[in-house]
């Protein structure tokens, strides 16, 4: 049984914690908040018996082996360097790390610490129909490019507009679209046609100079990505992939709850399946997989493959960064 220990308390948290316990391979053992009151108040419903407000003796738990790091983005980075450094395994939510530099600095340091491994919870690449349509596109005749959508109000936006300066719309904290929904299409994008050779960001900017909305245009050599982001309106727009004559149509690049393919004469044909209710329970089966058999040669290979996706990913989400001129505090140091 694998030991987990999570870091945040919100309820992508608990969609975590919900998974893991349903594929009965994970026990929850221990919760870090800011205060062992709000850490006890998830903790204790959820099954754990340890609590902490102190990270660094969080860290060094015994109680605990694999790490959930939930925390506002800029955090990632440092938590997920600490429990490397003390040889033990970690699932971090998305954006994994903030810029280039960092996701360096996490690779040499699983180097030197070989026990560990880490994770990014990007969790629609281990969903079946994610592999559904990446073997429809090799299927393809000729691929022409994509539109993926991906647009969902968020509720703190509320905040923003009434004068305040949420987490998840400052610089400080790596906030934005982009660092959010768009690490999902940025995803979908690298693991079904690969990186880019070039790419342009057109923000639209909040009032807290991060981005409400943009459009990212990545470049391939016979075709061109479009990824519209955005977390300041919803959109209920398909997104689609585009052959000679067929198309393949999804519902939500993030979701990817129905997947068809549709051709010339416009006949749909379903190519995907119902996904499980929680949308994380797919990734949770993959890392612990792999944590609990990390020699084996299939989940070896799978490991590698999940975390060099998650490192060309990070180099794309910088590069549109760049483009867009958003910078983070991070980048400077």
């Amino acid at each position: 049984m694998i030991k987990l220990g999570i870091i945040g308390t919100n309820w992508i948290t608990q969609q975590f914690v919900d998974a893991a316990h349903a594929t009965k391979k994970y026990q929850l053992t221990a919760v870090y908040s800011r205060t062992t009151e709000k850490a006890k108040q998830f903790g204790e419903k959820n099954g754990a018996t340890g609590f902490f407000d102190n990270l660094t003796d969080f860290f060094k738990s015994e109680t605990i082996d694999t790490f959930y790091i939930a925390s506002p983005n800029s955090l990632h980075f440092e938590q997920a360097k600490q429990g490397i450094e003390n040889d033990k395994n970690v699932i971090v939510e998305k954006p994994i790390v903030s810029n280039i530099k960092q996701m360096e600095i996490l690779r040499q340091t699983l180097e030197e610490h070989p026990q560990a491994r880490l994770f990014e919870a990007a969790r629609q690449v281990h969903q079946p129909n994610f592999k559904v349509i990446k073997g429809q596109i090799a299927m393809l005749d000729r691929i022409q490019g994509a539109t993926l959508t991906y647009m969902k109000y968020s509720s703190r936006y509320d905040a923003v507009l009434a004068g305040e300066t949420p987490n998840v719309f400052t610089l400080n904290f790596a906030g934005g679209a982009l660092q959010d929904l768009g690490v999902y299409v940025a995803y979908d994008a690298v693991g079904w046609f690969g990186m880019p050779d070039d790419v342009a960001y057109y923000p639209t900017l909040t009032s807290t100079r991060v981005d409400g909305k943009g459009v990212a245009i990545l470049r391939y050599p016979e075709f061109d990505v479009t990824l519209n982001i955005g977390k300041t309106s919803n959109s209920y727009l398909d997104s689609e992939i585009y052959g000679l004559k067929d198309t393949i149509v999804m519902d939500n690049p993030a979701e990817l709850g129905n997947v068809s393919i549709r051709d010339e004469a416009g006949k749909e044909t379903v190519i995907g399946t119902k996904p499980a209710d929680n949308p994380m329970i797919s990734e949770a089966e993959d890392f612990a997989r792999v944590i609990n058999d990390p020699q084996n040669e299939l989940n070896d290979r799978d490991y590698w493959t999940w975390l060099d996706l998650s490192q060309n990913v990070n180099k794309l989400l910088y590069n549109l960064r760049q483009s867009g001129k958003i910078v983070f505090p991070d980048d400077a140091q």
